[in-house]
């Protein structure tokens, strides 16, 4: 089998998986099924780029299990028209899958090393309605504000304010709260302009820390 079938075969295999999961959004499935993971993760890891895992990029972070991404993207609820915020931009591969789902990415990273690796492959692969930021993404990125739907890709203690000031009316935010080994996936929907919030737990889940001021030291 040439490589090419063969990594194509994978990543069909890594969607019917996410589909088998529960994940029925045929929008998120289908930008599954188009994204190359494997240019998102180093060289020696790309056999395992289809697995259902979570898997090492460097600088002490990781690229999300295929579900999880799949699971946060699918909570988003997006159809198109939104602009969504991304706290922690990355590999690049979730902001990417974000970019074929709504008008335009906001993505904030913490490590210039990792935004700056994030830009190239977002480049190589076309995507133009993506703004990256290098800076604190606890405190959100005010310019730009408000969004219809915020992601936070890393375990915050709580949910920074900021990122709530941030939300649009009716806008979701999703993000994993709890300890520093586990926390508990959340969708925060803002009701109405008093800051009225409706909080479900999408279950639990472990990620690496979010770190700023708003999360933790």
């Amino acid at each position: 089998m040439r490589e090419k079938e063969r990594i194509e075969r994978a990543r069909r295999e890594m969607v019917d998986l996410i589909r088998r999961r529960g994940v029925r959004d045929e929008r998120v499935l289908q930008a599954m099924l188009e994204v190359p993971r494997h240019l998102f993760v180093p060289l020696h890891l790309r056999e395992m780029a289809y697995d259902d895992t979570p898997l090492s990029i460097g600088s002490g972070q990781t690229i999300s299990q295929p579900y999880i991404v799949a699971l946060m993207t699918e909570a988003l609820m997006l159809d198109g028209t939104e602009k969504v915020l991304e706290i922690g931009t990355g590999s690049g591969y979730q902001t990417t899958i974000l970019s074929r789902l709504c008008r335009w990415v906001y993505t904030v990273e913490r490590l210039p090393e990792l935004s700056k690796r994030a830009q190239e492959s977002l480049k190589g692969l076309g995507c133009r309605n993506v703004s990256f930021k290098v800076g604190d993404g606890t405190l959100g990125w005010s310019e730009h504000a408000p969004y219809q739907a915020i992601m936070v890709t890393a375990g915050a203690p709580k949910v920074p304010e900021p990122l709530i000031t941030q939300l649009a009316v009716g806008g979701r935010l999703v993000i994993p709260v709890g300890s520093q080994s586990h926390q508990e996936l959340l969708r925060i929907t803002k009701e109405n302009d008093k800051g009225k919030l409706r909080r479900e737990s999408l279950g639990g889940c472990i990620f690496v820390r979010l770190i700023g001021e708003e999360g933790w030291n």
